[in-house]
């Protein structure tokens, strides 16, 4: 059989590349997000705060390690130390302490894409290092402080593609903050008509409900730690939700004085935490003029 001609095999390949390259595309497109580009982020990220909060965010550039990374800071005569870190996205959240040293007490959280944000620097975590927990939008996962190689309370916060690189230009709350910029952002985060924080997230690792008690506006709850013998007490809001009000928690072991947190709250009152293995114990609090005393029960 003679050997094409050098036209008959120009047309065929001519004809064979717009084949060839709608293969490609198909197979482009049919790969999974993680053989992509993994700057693509599928989750959006609300601010870390309580909802109406307003702090700077300071995308600040010359010595701040990792670069791209946000300063949360205090926005007028609101001081941010103190306040309640919040999840930006869904994902679970995986806690650690590097003690005096880097992040100090901080938390990473996973998302179902595969990017990640950091918060660092807290004063406290609602588990301890070590530990994982499932998180919703929203969830309370610590509190701003200074721990770690920090100068003044702030939270140190970065989004992270599944690559592990830094976002340098990160969005919160649908505001792009770039290098070198500093913006004020105001949260929209757990907003939402019910309560983001369960009683579980409140008293932290190892707790677990043993009774509860409905009020008008929110609930009451007792928790027992079998691992260390502590009990907890926390009440939760359902109304007025994110706004200051009126509500408390107190714990008292048989025999023993009485503790209490109590004051105008946005989200509950607690943990009250108290070493009662063995021990009866009266437990309870309140949510305005609404309140509940149990006797002396749960004893041992």
């Amino acid at each position: 059989m003679p050997a094409p001609s050098r036209l008959t095999w120009l047309k065929s390949l001519t004809l064979a590349i717009p084949t060839l390259l709608m293969t490609l595309a198909a197979a482009t497109l049919a790969q999974p997000a993680s053989a992509q580009s993994s700057s693509v982020l599928a989750v959006t990220h609300k601010s870390p705060f309580n909802c109406g909060k307003t702090f700077h965010a300071n995308n600040w550039t010359g010595g701040h390690n990792p670069e791209g990374s946000i300063d949360w800071q205090n926005y007028g005569s609101d001081d941010i130390n103190g306040e309640t870190v919040r999840a930006t996205a869904a994902g679970t959240a995986y806690f650690y302490d590097a003690g005096s040293t880097s992040y100090g007490k901080w938390v990473e959280i996973r998302h179902s894409d595969g990017s990640r944000t950091r918060y660092a620097h807290m004063s406290s975590m609602v588990r301890s290092a070590g530990s994982s927990l499932s998180v919703s939008q929203g969830t309370a996962i610590g509190t701003v402080g200074s721990t770690g190689n920090s100068g003044a309370p702030h939270l140190h916060y970065e989004q992270r593609t599944s690559g592990g690189a830094v976002d340098t230009s990160p969005t919160v709350e649908g505001t792009t903050v770039y290098l070198g910029q500093k913006k004020a952002i105001t949260s929209s985060n757990a907003c939402g008509g019910g309560n983001p924080n369960t009683p579980e997230e409140v008293c932290g690792s190892g707790y677990s409900v043993i009774d509860s008690y409905a009020l008008t506006g929110g609930r009451t709850y007792l928790l027992y730690n079998s691992g260390n013998g502590y009990n907890c007490v926390v009440t939760l809001k359902t109304t007025n939700i994110g706004s200051p009000s009126s509500v408390s928690a107190f714990l008292e072991p048989e025999g023993e004085s009485r503790t209490t947190d109590s004051g105008s709250f946005d989200y509950y009152a607690g943990p009250v935490k108290r070493n009662a293995a063995g021990q009866c114990v009266k437990w309870g609090g309140s949510v305005g003029s609404s309140s509940y005393t149990s006797p002396f029960e749960h004893c041992g």
